[in-house]
């Protein structure tokens, strides 16, 4: 079972640590349950463009401040958006814990947006649209996104467009903070050799004081999908597909399931059915994978690989061969077994993945309110049975449920 500390203070912070005697660093941060999907149309991108800001300015610092803080004590500092989730994170020796603590809550609770920073950023982010538009591999994840859902927040691109980050202003950092921070939906998350009273104090002396933010902030559901064909022509050398469609939602009893259902068709050992028998057996492309996203009410499944133009529909082909097959065939017993082994071995490295396992706390706490243990899991693993996996193929691989998106080259 998973050991770790929970406490709960009065303004509804949660505060998770896991204590390992054996490490010097300690890892840490702020997982937040905001995301792009909680933007307004007009707002696209304004989760990222915060994250962003976040290290430009604090009430008692300089982005100069924020950036050397941890940097001359040898430690790392970072953070990422994703659809439903903001995090700010670093690790450092656990001697220096306490000014990672300090600063991590000061750039998330009192960042103060100075405009002059703002449109320095603006100009950052803008690159980093153009950076992902030069690579078909990462733009055609973003666009396909908005294949399946449409004009749901959900398949908004995370960076936004260049005209909503064009026009953010200072009132909309400020706003759209309003709007979302509930500080019963946040975490610090830690791991580090430090007993839990250490940390406990730090959250008494940053966290405690800090004024509670309750109340509901209800998301707008996902509904209505349509499966769609598209082919985009681009100024580029190699094919690129993706194919998938909706899946389960993180509370759904099939996630765990259906997990190792990826794993099997496409997941990273190289022994899966769609890299043997696409790459290993015609040499057609050079990577081919598939993913599981959930999410809270939905999930995403999507293939991907690049190929040469001519060879697209080839590929296409084999990828529907190895989804019929999964279809149709119910794996044998030494099959299931072996894909449980491998899935279970795969969870097991993860969690020795220190930074790994303090997000991997924060995150199930705030998908799940509970820390799922590595024993329940694999003990949900074991009891997967072939019929299981069968009719969650017939469910989310049928050829009805899933969407096309190509790139092709000019």
């Amino acid at each position: 079972m998973l050991d770790y500390d929970l406490l709960e203070l009065p303004n509804g912070i949660r505060v998770l640590h896991k204590q390992v005697p054996h490490t010097k660093i300690a890892h840490c941060g702020f997982l937040l349950d905001i995301g792009s999907r909680d933007e307004r149309p007009e707002q696209q991108g304004l989760a990222h463009f915060w994250e962003h800001m976040a290290f430009k300015g604090t009430e008692r610092r300089k982005s100069f401040h924020i950036l050397n803080r941890l940097e001359t004590v040898g430690g790392e500092l970072n953070a990422y958006t994703t659809k439903e989730k903001i995090c700010f994170y670093a690790s450092l020796l656990s001697t220096h814990f306490e000014r990672a603590f300090e600063l991590l809550t000061d750039l998330t609770f009192h960042s103060v947006f100075p405009e002059k920073e703002i449109e320095k950023e603006r100009g950052v982010i803008l690159e980093e649209m153009s950076m992902y538009l030069d690579a078909p591999d990462d733009a055609i994840i973003d666009d396909f996104d908005e294949v399946i859902f449409g004009q749901h927040a959900l398949g908004h691109n995370i960076l936004g467009t260049r005209q909503s980050v064009s026009g953010f202003q200072q009132a909309d950092f400020r706003q759209f903070l309003t709007e979302n921070v509930r500080t019963d939906r946040l975490v610090f998350s830690s791991v580090s050799n430090l007993p839990f009273k250490e940390v406990k104090r730090l959250a008494e002396k940053y966290l405690a004081p800090l004024p509670a933010r309750l109340g509901d902030r209800p998301r707008t559901a996902f509904a209505g999908y349509q499966r769609r064909e598209l082919l985009e022509r681009k100024p580029i050398t190699q094919a690129h597909c993706l194919i998938g469609g909706p899946a389960y939602a993180i509370d759904d009893a099939r996630r765990i399931p259906f997990f190792l259902l990826n794993n099997v068709l496409g997941g990273p050992g190289m022994n899966s059915r769609l890299n043997l028998g696409v790459r290993e057996k015609f040499g057609l492309v050079y990577a081919i994978d598939s993913t599981y996203s959930p999410y809270t009410d939905t999930g995403m499944f999507g293939i991907y690989f690049g190929t040469e133009k001519k060879q697209v529909n080839r590929t296409i082909g084999l990828v529907q061969k190895e989804l019929k097959k999964l279809r149709e065939k119910p794996l044998g017993g030494l099959q299931l077994h072996t894909a449980k082994e491998q899935l279970m071995g795969q969870l097991a490295m993860a969690e020795e993945s220190n930074g790994g396992l303090m997000q991997l706390l924060a995150k199930s706490t705030l998908d799940l309110n509970r820390v799922e243990p590595i024993t329940e899991i694999f003990d949900r693993v074991r009891t997967i049975t072939a019929t299981e996996l069968l009719d969650m193929a017939n469910d989310v691989l049928r050829e009805d449920n899933l969407s096309v998106l190509q790139y092709v080259p000019e």
